[in-house]
């Protein structure tokens, strides 16, 4: 019986998919801020042999195949035929098991490869298993290694599959799209109709991050994808499974001969029991210990040395970074040079293309001014932004001697540089580099101020025969190839991701950068911006434990508002009263995370969160007292800590006053806070005896 409801709702899905279905997008007005978590001990929080357990009877089942399942977690067609329902059409090959580390951090790597037996396409999965952390990922890429085109590829999905989730509760959070309520976490319960997620103009986190955690009454996944272009995942629930499928949005074409393409990363990480925050703090320490590149530190402070509005030259900027003292310096990682250091016409934005450094303003190149900053003991960070063109500039010149590598549009004044074609893809890769390494660039900061899927789509028509799809799948696909070039080419280089703020926060390229500024909503001195900012903290550190944006320092609530690993100081603040402080406080944010109020940006809602060592033993609260919250008193519940451990407990403006509670205590009773007039915020400080 449960096999026949199964498949009348596998008919239901597939036929009716577009009426049953709710594609999740921004509110018009407020969310629900309201979410709250039960408590979890550390204990409970650390990842147990069940749970790696759970994690590698799957892998083997459903990637491995080693039950003798043909139960497949993906799929695709070949000409009208899923792989799935004819797995016999397929000669299927798995590899033997990698040695730790060998591809990936903390991973063992498997290949498994499929040969269509009625054509000349083959199908290849990387898999790869992260036994202590409870998580797997996988790819899947097909190539046409015969002489004539394929068969036409449709219905391609990275993930197709289902998992044993009674009960089950979404978790999720909204993108980067310029708002207060960036990053807000979202609820709701997954049913027979299909929630979809989707990207919207080709920049991957522009609605919604790409991370799902799926909770159940005995236990979750969390999905991750990571896919820098139209994605689209569909989550359904029914009779005690949850349907999973995830994919390139819109991919239909044929592959010429040589010709590859692949599938979204995939990863999935498994917990045990009923609370969503085990779920949530496995899949960041995955992130931080197995995804997020080694040479990456905990935190990273940057001061802004030159900005787009910025027109002196290099002595002169020399000398005004003269005026401050040597401890200045000694706070500062890099110095930060942001858009405009090229020659332009009225702005920073008309002249994108021009990767040549103004010789008006920087006459012996910008290598003096990584010299300078290195004199001071920091680093340089550099702008790009390399996939978008300005007419007349370098590389409208050079793209325009070779065919396709430019995507130009009749009704946009900026054209692409198109990194679906290999030879753009070398060109670019060659020319920064060699720009970085002579420059001694220490932090290559990417770009990305334009909506990508309107040149796909041209391009797939003009260029590649019709093939929906084929554009975007080169292009992405050529975009990690070019990132990893860079990476490989300079030695110990760093990449900061930026896309109009934190459109491009997607699992592929957390494995090559972090975003140093995740929303643009800190472009402008919004009257809540100080209360957005905390709230955008609040919501990404669910999913990712490093990100930033420009540090306040105009105030003490200012500066405790603006606490997180990666920042920018800029040039009106470095003076300011509190710059330099909560460098222990900024660190401590890469362990487990725990929200306690979610106030949103909410002026009237107090919002708190906390941040642990993965061992318990240590960590801080972050408590905001917004200007009209009328209670005279908050109590802070902390969370995750050991129940029968002794902590010394202390407020960070009163370290004298260091009092004692157990963890149970501290997470069942808390500590009463009186709270002031107007804003306040708290930093209080705990470490276990």
């Amino acid at each position: 019986m449960r096999e026949f409801l199964m498949a009348i709702f596998m008919l239901i899905s597939s036929c009716f998919s577009n009426l049953f279905t709710q594609i999740e997008r921004l509110p018009e007005n407020k969310y629900n801020s309201n979410i709250s978590f039960n408590c979890i001990t550390a204990e409970e929080n650390e990842i147990s042999e069940k749970e790696k357990q759970l994690c590698r009877s799957w892998f083997d089942e459903k990637l491995l195949l080693r039950s003798g399942s043909q139960d497949l977690p993906y799929d695709l067609k070949v000409g009208g035929k899923s792989l799935v329902k004819n797995i016999n059409d397929w000669d299927v090959f798995v590899g033997a098991e990698s040695d730790e580390g060998t591809v990936y951090k903390g991973g063992k790597t498997s290949y498994i490869t499929l040969n269509h037996k009625l054509s000349d396409l083959e199908a290849t999965v990387e898999a790869t298993i992260y036994e202590k952390n409870a998580t797997c990922e996988w790819t899947v890429s097909v190539r046409n290694s015969g002489g004539s085109d394929s068969p036409v590829i449709s219905d391609f999905y990275a993930a197709n599959t289902a998992f044993a989730i009674e009960e089950a509760q979404l978790y999720y959070s909204m993108g980067s799209c310029d708002n207060p309520y960036d990053f807000a976490m979202m609820q709701r319960c997954l049913s027979l109709i299909p929630s979809v997620f989707v990207s919207d103009d080709g920049r991957s986190t522009d609605i919604n991050l790409p991370y799902f955690n799926i909770s159940g009454k005995n236990g979750g996944i969390v999905l991750g994808i990571g896919w820098t272009g139209l994605w689209r995942t569909d989550l359904s629930a029914f009779g005690g499974d949850v349907f999973v499928k995830a994919k390139q949005e819109n991919f239909k074409a044929y592959l010429l001969p040589g010709e590859e393409v692949r599938s979204p990363l995939v990863s999935v990480s498994f917990y045990d029991g009923d609370n969503p925050l085990k779920g949530f703090n496995s899949f960041r320490s995955w992130v931080s210990n197995c995804v997020y590149p080694e040479n990456i530190p905990d935190t990273m402070t940057m001061l802004e040395f030159s900005g787009p509005m910025h027109t002196q030259t290099a002595a002169e900027l020399f000398a005004a970074a003269d005026g401050y003292g040597e401890e200045i310096y000694g706070k500062i990682d890099c110095f930060w040079m942001d858009a405009g250091w090229y020659k332009y016409n009225e702005g920073w934005h008309d002249s994108v293309g021009n990767w040549v450094s103004n010789p008006d303003r920087f006459p012996n190149g910008i290598v003096e001014v990584a010299d300078y900053a290195a004199s001071k003991g920091c680093g340089l960070v550099l702008w790009f932004e390399p996939e978008r063109v300005c007419r007349n500039s370098l590389f409208h010149t050079k793209g325009a001697e070779n065919e396709r590598w430019l995507i130009e549009l009749d009704d946009e004044d900026n054209l692409m540089w198109n990194l679906a074609e290999d030879g753009a893809r070398d060109y670019l890769t060659d020319y920064i580099s060699t720009f970085l390494k002579e420059n001694k660039v220490t932090v290559y900061r990417q770009d990305f101020n334009f909506s990508p899927d309107v040149y796909w789509e041209y391009a797939d028509k003009a260029y590649y025969g019709g093939r929906k799809g084929i554009t975007e799948n080169h292009y992405v696909t050529n975009l990690y190839a070019y990132l990893d070039g860079l990476t490989a080419n300079v030695e110990g280089l760093i990449i900061d991701n930026c896309a109009s703020g934190g459109r491009r926060l997607d699992l592929e390229m957390a494995r090559r950068s972090v975003p140093v500024w995740r929303s643009d909503y800190n472009c402008n001195p919004h009257e809540n911006i100080l209360e957005a900012t905390q709230s955008h903290t609040y919501g990404i550190s669910f999913w990712l434990p490093l990100s930033g944006t420009v540090f306040y320092s105009e105030s003490e609530y200012a500066a405790r508002s603006s606490i997180m690993p990666l920042g920018l100081e800029t040039f009106g603040t470095v003076h300011g009263e509190h710059y330099g402080e909560y460098i222990e406080q900024r660190s401590m944010m890469n362990g487990y995370y725990y929200p306690l109020s979610s106030g949103g940006y909410y002026s009237d809602r107090m919002l708190a969160m906390q941040y642990s060592s993965y061992d318990a033993d240590s960590g801080m609260a972050l408590v905001y007292k917004r200007a009209d919250v009328v209670n005279g008193e908050y109590t802070v519940k902390l969370n995750g800590l050991v129940p029968d451990a002794v902590y010394s407990v202390y407020d960070y403006d009163s370290p004298e006053n260091v009092f004692e509670m157990t963890g149970e205590e501290l997470m069942k009773k808390g500590i009463k806070l009186a709270l002031p007039e107007g804003e306040k915020a708290f930093i209080i400080m705990f470490s276990a005896k």
